[in-house]
């Protein structure tokens, strides 16, 4: 099984967010992938299998298996065409448990075409405000997360969340985003209930921004970036039900894993 280590919505290493990506020749347990991913102790590790005119694609975090992940993908995409997997300029269909999603180099950078996950206005769950301690101006959820907007880019970079209190909360995880002075906006992503206290860029939430935004801004084109330590910019374009997110990435490690049992 050979194994890719993978800094995605990024051009330099050591910066964005780092994935594993896993080529398979036969279907593993989903324990031994459970086992891989936490051995890896990255925010996601990702699997390829060969399938009909593409790749079957599952991602997992340290603890659990989640539905959709934008920087492992990205992370998939870049190892298929750096190895030569696929051809230069080939697109890539993946078969994902969010249905197909695709793949295409483009100007440097790689095109993803995921599926749109607008919110809708919630109130907020008691955990969340006092986990979060802002004041937010409005809160949303779709099926995956709450999306928090709060006035100023500010105070999305200072927000130092109490996990104990944000792990109570039931949904996958939190996006805090505001309108950004140098980008068009911006986030941070929290999820300790799936092991990953903040994400440093990830692409699945833009699915969500991306909609957010262009009601709130009034066009469908976006520079974004993720405020984490780590830091990463997106392109994102919005058309009907798809939410296209370019990045680039890195790749920092390659190996093979030499004792386990498919």
């Amino acid at each position: 099984m050979k194994i890719y280590q993978v800094d995605a919505f990024t051009d330099k290493p050591y910066s964005g967010n780092p994935a594993a990506v896993c080529i398979l020749e036969s279907k593993p347990t989903d324990k031994l992938m459970q086992d891989i991913a936490s051995e890896m102790s990255l925010p996601e590790t990702a699997f390829l299998l060969p399938f009909k005119d593409g790749y079957s694609l599952r991602w997992f975090t340290p603890s659990s298996e989640i539905d959709l992940c934008g920087h492992a993908t990205l992370a998939s995409a870049h190892i298929l065409m750096e190895k030569g997997y696929i051809n230069e300029g080939q697109k890539v269909d993946f078969y994902t448990k969010s249905g197909l999603l695709t793949a295409k180099s483009e100007d440097g950078w790689i095109r993803l075409n995921f599926p749109a996950r607008p919110e809708k206005e919630s109130n907020a769950p008691d955990n969340l405000i006092d986990a979060l301690n802002i004041n937010p101006i409005y809160v949303g959820k779709n099926i995956f997360d709450y999306i928090v907007e709060v006035e100023t880019e500010e105070i999305v970079r200072n927000i130092k969340p109490d996990f104990n209190k944000l792990m109570k909360v039931d949904m996958r995880g939190v996006i805090v985003t505001a309108k950004s002075k140098e980008y068009d906006f911006i986030s941070r992503f929290f999820a300790p209930e799936i092991g990953v206290f903040e994400d440093p860029v990830t692409g699945s939430a833009h699915c969500c921004l991306g909609p957010y935004w262009r009601n709130k801004l009034g066009k469908d084109e976006f520079i974004a970036y993720q405020a984490s330590s780590r830091g990463g910019v997106l392109r994102v374009k919005v058309v009907d039900d798809r939410v296209f997110i370019s990045g680039k990435a890195v790749t920092v490690l390659e190996g093979e894993i030499i004792s386990h049992e498919l």
